[in-house]
């Protein structure tokens, strides 16, 4: 009866454990199936900002092919308050500075070779004006300096022989003071080695290496290399009037 008792005993305590370990496998198997809710980190750097919210100015790039320090160029002209003016030359331009104007006929009728030729000197210089230089050269085309004073007094009739101003200088008279400087003198350089026209007390005409034909005042470079002054020989005769029995003239 004792036997009896504990089986009866025995056997409840046996349907428990069994359901035990029955709820504990179903639980087992129940977790093993349940997803793991596991939270992804971004790849994303910590402080990135968000994707919401608005992306910052790019910072324009300071690299230049200029250098930094470099001033900005000037304009040309810029007037005191800072406003840009035209350009201008800084020296006003006037015409030809030749005393051709003011000493022209009244120079050249003071002079020893007479009105007539004197026109036609001051005549034959103003056509030459501006003709450039070349060694050797007497015309038309291209002048030296003796070339230049042989063609004027040949077109004014005056004659000599061409050469150079050296000899020139040997074939003609000295003057001195106030002759020196009467239009149609001859004026010397450079050891005889230039010559010119004089034009008045303040310049003269020649032909010079760097400007070819024109005007030139002794102040500053020329009266350092002047030699002297001369005047030719040879003078051409004032035209005379025609004697009262010469057929030529008409008889009233």
């Amino acid at each position: 009866m004792i036997l009896t008792y504990s089986r009866k005993l025995a056997y409840p305590s046996v349907c428990v454990c069994l359901l035990a370990v029955f709820l504990v496998s179903a639980f087992n198997a129940n977790a093993q199936e349940r997803p793991r809710l596991v939270k992804q980190v971004s790849s994303q750097p910590i402080n990135q900002p968000n994707s919401t919210q608005p992306a910052p100015n790019k910072v324009k790039s300071l690299s230049s092919s200029a250098p930094i320090n470099a001033p900005a160029a000037a304009p040309k002209n810029v007037t005191a308050n800072g406003n840009r003016t035209e350009n201008t030359p800084l020296v006003k331009k006037t015409g030809d500075s030749s005393p051709l104007m003011s000493a022209t006929r009244a120079a050249a009728s003071r002079t020893v070779y007479g009105n007539s030729a004197s026109n036609l000197i001051m005549d034959g210089i103003s056509e030459r004006l501006g003709i450039p230089y070349r060694y050797g050269s007497e015309g038309p085309n291209r002048y030296d300096c003796s070339g230049f004073v042989w063609s004027v007094f040949a077109d004014a009739g005056i004659n000599f022989d061409r050469t150079s101003a050296r000899s020139i200088w040997q074939m003609s008279l000295p003057v001195e003071g106030d002759e020196r400087f009467v239009f149609g003198t001859l004026v010397f350089f450079n050891r005889l080695g230039h010559m010119g026209i004089v034009a008045d007390e303040n310049g003269f005409y020649h032909a010079s290496s760097s400007k070819g034909v024109t005007y030139s005042p002794f102040a500053g470079y020329w009266e350092k290399r002047i030699v002297g002054f001369r005047r030719l020989i040879i003078a051409p005769a004032e035209p005379t009037a025609p004697a009262a029995d010469d057929e030529s003239v008409t008889r009233k």
